[in-house]
C-alpha cells in the first residue's frame, strides 16, 4: 500500500497545472491516466508534444488518432449534442451506448417524416467507432436515407466531433447503418405508401 500511496503522489507531483489543461481534461487531472487520454483526443499532436508530462511518455510510434475533415454537406444534419462527465466509462472517454442512443434518436427523425407517423427500430448493422469521443466534444449527427422498402426504410448515419473550440477541428468518430419499420396506433407493420 505505502509503495502504490508514493506512486500516487509522483504522478501528483509531475502533473501539469490546471490552468495547462483544457477545461475538460480538468476534471481528470487527480488521475493521471484520465488526464492523459483526454489530453491525447483533446490537442493537435503538436500540443500533446510540448505538454509538460504527466505520466510516461507515448511510445515513438504512437500516433495521435484525429484526422481532421470537414463536415458533410451531403446527408441531413438531424442533431448535435454534447456529452457531458456522466456519460463517460471506466477509461475516461465516452460510452459507446451512449453514442448509440443518440444514434438511433437522430436516425429517428428522417423515417417518421417520411412515414408521416411512428417508426421503430428493428436493426443496428454496421456500427463502427472509429475514434473515442471525449466530454466536451460537440457531437454532429447527420442522416441519409438509404433505401426504402414497403413497410421499412434503412438510414446511414455518420457523427462528426467538432473539438477544441479555441482552434476547433472535425473528426468522424461514428458510423452505423439503421434500418426502421413504420408502424400505426396498435404497434403492428404499415405500409408507406399508407402515410
Amino acid at each position: 500500500a505505502a509503495n502504490s500511496l508514493g506512486y500516487w503522489q509522483e504522478k501528483q507531483r509531475r502533473r501539469p497545472p490546471d490552468s495547462v489543461l483544457p477545461q475538460s481534461a480538468r476534471s481528470y487531472a487527480e488521475h493521471p491516466r484520465k488526464a492523459r487520454q483526454c489530453l491525447i483526443v483533446q490537442f493537435a499532436p503538436h500540443e500533446v508534444r510540448n505538454m509538460p508530462e504527466i505520466s510516461p511518455p507515448l511510445p515513438s510510434n504512437h500516433q495521435v488518432l484525429d484526422h481532421a475533415v470537414e463536415l458533410p454537406t451531403d446527408g441531413e444534419l438531424v442533431m448535435r449534442v454534447m456529452p457531458m462527465p456522466a456519460d463517460t466509462n471506466g477509461n475516461g472517454a465516452i460510452f459507446g451506448g451512449w453514442i448509440m442512443a443518440q444514434m438511433d434518436l437522430a436516425g429517428n427523425v428522417l423515417p417518421t417524416k417520411l412515414s408521416k407517423g411512428r417508426v421503430t427500430t428493428v436493426a443496428v448493422n454496421d456500427f463502427v467507432f472509429k475514434q473515442p469521443v471525449s466530454v466536451g466534444d460537440l457531437l454532429s449527427i447527420y442522416a441519409t436515407v438509404v433505401k426504402v422498402g414497403n413497410t421499412s426504410i434503412t438510414v446511414k448515419i455518420d457523427v462528426y466531433a467538432e473539438r477544441n473550440p479555441a482552434n476547433p477541428h472535425v473528426v468522424k468518430v461514428t458510423e452505423a447503418v439503421f434500418t426502421y419499420v413504420a408502424i400505426d396506433d396498435a404497434g403492428r407493420p404499415r405500409s408507406f405508401a399508407k402515410s
